[in-house]
């Protein structure tokens, strides 16, 4: 297996196709696959162990991930938002190397040992290059690495989750049907390169023949300009852009763009209230997807379809409403399990860690080994658990479970109620040190009008046991997540346990 399978089988049966756009720069995929050989040729001249890009979106994305695939180098994305000392020690991991970056920081970056320092520019030229391609003589070892994705390190040093090329493969394989877009089907790819659905999307979108449309950088107002005017068809946003655009469109009026029908959605906890919004802003006609993944898993593991959205927001039943709040059911060939503290499965409705298994699980990182126990399974230290009808409901990490007088409380659990409240708009619930308790229950919340703090204390009590009400609730004007839509739920904890 290799990733250049996938891009090889595009060129041959949809060549003309536009494969990948960006402004006004386009490629099609018989011009990707021949520029994948020139950087293949190029990158295989040097000394270099991996090729790297710290660069926002750009056809260098897909080019630098498939020329690598080629010439047998782990395609490495930097988080382009670092600087200094994070930086410096992501680069001195990977080198030598080559670095694909903007002409300001390929000034920057330039004359360090063992790095080889190539403007998007040039490197686009070396793609587009008269040289002829060399055969397609790349390696079909799936062991081989294909790509090294640093995680986001919100909780200390970054990891270098590790992807196999038969990971990704197998991804795709399971996931997408060749040849399944129609001509004029149009992603909008707006997550980073250095995000796992970034790399999903790249190679789903390749696989299927539907044209890739790049945002650099994110607005909600740009994303709308941007997808109506390349006649988007489908899209992938993390919650928090779905929150942007929904008020961008709530606050300046307007219509969706007509030509969306597919609209998917991860990366973080997606609040009800946001989806519903979602749900009766966009024509009936657009298909919501949740998809539930991780980085070490190769992207999604569990998918809530268009018509388990459609059966769950307009129903009465509150057992299958809340399914609007699920991750829906795991992808075929993939298997899930909820487990206890000591490892063992527990049953349907009762909460523990996630665990997942199948072909394109990794569970690796560079220099720690696998974290896979017998059997192939893989704790994603995620806590949920699957209900009666195998829909699995993710309630956060296992590490932000609060531990109050010894009982273990979700702040999920506490955040999907305060969520349901009119007068909150956005929340986190955290612990923080308690004398009595051991923690207490903590939460900040982004108000929509007037609420206050007895008022949201006594509607929690409403909902949820005594022990959940938060005993402290502070009003924030915005929440802090990350570039890509996560809770930077440390930060919460600090701040708050800070004023404690």
């Amino acid at each position: 297996m290799n990733l250049m399978m996938l891009l090889e089988m595009a060129s041959g049966a949809m060549g003309d196709r536009v494969a990948v756009q960006c402004d006004d720069d386009r490629f099609s995929h018989a011009e990707l696959y021949a520029g994948a050989g020139r950087i293949a040729a190029f990158a295989r001249g040097t000394a270099a162990e991996h090729l790297a890009v710290l660069d926002t979106s750009s056809p260098a994305v897909p080019l630098a991930l498939f020329g690598s695939g080629w010439a047998g180098k782990p395609f490495v994305p930097l988080n382009y938002r670092l600087t200094g000392d994070e930086l410096d020690a992501l680069i001195e991991r990977i080198t030598p190397a080559i670095l694909v970056a903007d002409a300001e920081r390929a000034r920057q970056l330039s004359g360090r040992d063992g790095l080889e320092v190539v403007t998007r520019e040039d490197f686009l030229a070396i793609a587009r290059g008269d040289e002829t391609p060399p055969d397609p003589d790349w390696q079909m070892e799936p062991e081989e690495i294909a790509i090294l994705l640093f995680t986001s390190g919100t909780t200390g040093a970054p990891k270098a989750a590790v992807l196999r090329h038969r990971h990704m493969v197998s991804y795709i394989l399971g996931s997408v049907e060749f040849m399944a877009a129609a001509e004029d089907d149009a992603a909008l790819v707006s997550v980073p390169p250095y995000h796992v659905a970034g790399m999903a999307a790249v190679l789903s979108s390749i696989y299927a023949g539907r044209r890739i449309v790049q945002l650099p950088n994110f607005s909600a107002d740009r994303w709308l300009d941007v997808a109506r005017s390349a006649g988007v068809t489908n899209a992938f946003v993390v919650p928090t852009m779905l929150q942007r655009i929904v008020a961008e469109l709530e606050q300046k009026g307007g219509e969706p763009p007509s030509t969306l029908r597919a609209l998917a959605y991860g990366g973080g906890k997606m609040p009800l209230p946001v989806i519903d919004r979602a749900m009766n802003l966009f024509p009936p006609t657009v298909d919501f997807t949740n998809a539930y993944g991780l980085t070490e898993t190769s992207s999604t593991i569990a998918v809530l379809g268009p018509d388990d959205h459609r059966v769950a927001a307009f129903n009465d039943d509150p057992a299958v409403k809340r399914r609007l709040g699920s991750a829906g059911k795991p992808l075929p060939g993939v298997e899930v399990e909820i487990r206890d503290e000591d490892g063992k499965p527990v049953p349907a409705g009762e909460p523990g860690e996630i665990w997942v298994r199948g072909e394109q699980v990794s569970g690796e990182y560079l220099g720690r080994g696998s974290l896979l126990v017998e059997g192939g399974w893989f704790p994603t230290h995620d806590g949920g658990f699957l209900d009666e009808e195998g829909y699995l409901y993710v309630q956060g990490r296992i590490d932000d479970v609060i531990v109050r007088g010894g009982e273990n409380l979700s702040p999920g659990e506490i955040e999907d109620v305060l969520h349901d409240h009119p007068a909150v708009a956005d929340c986190a619930v955290v612990g923080v040190p308690d004398e009595e308790w051991g923690e207490a229950v903590v939460a900040a919340v982004v108000p929509t009008g007037d609420a206050s703090v007895e008022d949201l204390q006594a509607w929690v009590k409403q909902h949820l046991r005594s022990s959940r009400v938060p005993e402290r609730i502070e009003f924030w004007d915005e929440l802090p997540y990350n570039e890509t839509g996560k809770l930077l739920r440390r930060k919460v904890r600090e701040a708050l346990g800070g004023a404690a």
